[in-house]
């Protein structure tokens, strides 16, 4: 069944990390340094903005924003009279620029990172996930990820998916009670060449995961089955669903990757179309 896909926002510079939460759209536009509230007419609010890139965002159980500052490697968080203050310092276990992040219900956030230069293009080496404390206590959460890039909770929080962009597949980790990740499975193994981006889950089980090679957002099984494909207008970056009932599935994409690009042309947009099944967890 082909889905109706409509415009959200353009003129961003890069899409990602996108959240759901009181009503309302929010997501990092990367390369403009900023958080946008997206407003239900299309137009948005800057709730935050910082000296560097953006990337994975989500909220302390009292409401305060966490922002990845990539470059710096720091998760970043703000206070209710507007200040940006450093939470945490990733820099001893991420190997290089942070990137996505899920914060469990209790304000545990799990935090990826490149592993290696992307532009220029470095050497391909696998990294680690951090894990940081609600207090800001950081530690190594899980080792030999290659590059570990969105992450999704559970409804219940007791599992993690992250997408390894580098080895095409999905991994998954029991979350023990201390916030520790034990039991590291292959989720899903995709082919050769399709590297998970951004993901979020559903009510049944199954994954959104944004594809940039193939331009795509797919609804996985666990297992690997391909249930559903909705083509990008550009490189899909990342995905969630949200709405009133979770079943409006917004989709980032932008026509290029390098940030001087990025930032030059301003492709950055969010799409959206309803869905059959309500997403669950966090995102």
């Amino acid at each position: 069944m082909a889905r109706r896909v409509r415009t959200i926002v353009e003129g961003l510079s890069f899409a990602e990390g996108p959240r759901w939460r009181d009503g309302a759209l929010y997501l990092a536009d990367m390369h403009a340094n900023r958080v946008l509230r997206v407003r239900a007419d299309g137009g948005y609010d800057v709730v935050a903005k910082l000296e560097g890139p953006v990337s994975g965002i989500g909220w302390l159980p009292d409401g305060r924003l966490l922002v990845v500052s990539m470059n710096d490697r720091r998760l970043m968080r703000r206070e209710p009279d507007g200040r940006i203050v450093v939470h945490a310092d990733l820099s001893d276990i991420a190997h290089w620029h942070a990137n996505d992040m899920a914060v469990a219900a209790d304000g545990t956030a799990y935090v990826g990172n490149f592993g290696f230069s992307l532009h220029p293009p470095g050497e391909f080496r696998s990294t680690s996930l951090a894990r940081v404390a609600p207090d800001g206590a950081v530690s190594e959460a899980a080792n030999e990820l290659w590059f570990p890039n969105g992450i999704a909770l559970s409804r219940d929080g007791r599992t993690l998916i992250v997408a390894e962009s580098g080895a095409f597949r999905l991994t998954a980790f029991d979350v023990a009670p201390d916030g520790a990740l034990v039991n590291r499975r292959v989720w899903a193994q995709l082919g050769v060449g399709e590297s998970p981006d951004g993901v979020c889950l559903d009510a049944e089980g199954a994954a959104w995961i944004a594809l940039p090679t193939q331009r795509a957002f797919v609804r996985v099984r666990e297992g690997g089955e391909v249930v559903e494909t909705i083509e990008a207008p550009q490189i899909a970056l990342a995905c969630v669903l949200g709405g009133a009932d979770r079943r409006t599935l917004y989709m980032m994409s932008a026509a290029h990757t390098a940030p001087e690009d990025c930032v030059a042309d301003l492709t950055g947009t969010v799409t959206a179309t309803e869905v059959d099944v309500a997403g669950v967890g966090f995102p």
